[in-house]
């Protein structure tokens, strides 16, 4: 089984209160959806944040190949290794997210897609984002 993973992340501020979340996708209906609020975080801080909850679920869960698609180019280009990671507060981010890549039985895939076709995932975004933080 082939699943569509779109990621998301998002600050109010940069940095700021921050979030990420993902939405799974298999024969296109969504069969898992999650948001998770960070602390004080960078827009590209959040949206490893997602990727790394996205893998999380995914090594529960069976399928032999997955595309992520994100809306953050950086992100996407750092994955594929196109870009150099030169952050070092995403440097350790990107190496969580290639230990789950390598524990991952299945084939994974980065892709970049425009904003608007990742409108679930950033919809769950902001809806963690309005929720009353508890400090």
């Amino acid at each position: 089984m082939e699943l569509k993973i779109y990621c998301d992340g998002g600050a109010r501020g940069n940095p700021g209160p921050a979030a990420g979340a993902f939405v799974v996708l298999a024969d296109n209906k969504e069969i898992a959806a999650e948001g998770k609020s960070f602390r004080v975080a960078t827009n590209n801080e959040a949206e490893y944040g997602a990727v790394i909850m996205a893998m999380t679920w995914l090594l529960k869960n069976n399928a032999a190949s997955v595309v992520f698609y994100l809306d953050s180019e950086l992100v996407v280009k750092q994955l594929n290794g196109v870009y150099k990671i030169k952050s070092k507060k995403l440097l350790p981010l990107a190496a969580k997210i290639k230990k789950l890549e390598r524990d991952f039985s299945g084939k994974i895939k980065f892709e970049n897609v425009r904003r608007g076709k990742n409108k679930r995932a950033d919809q769950l975004v902001n809806q963690t984002l309005d929720k009353p933080r508890v400090t």
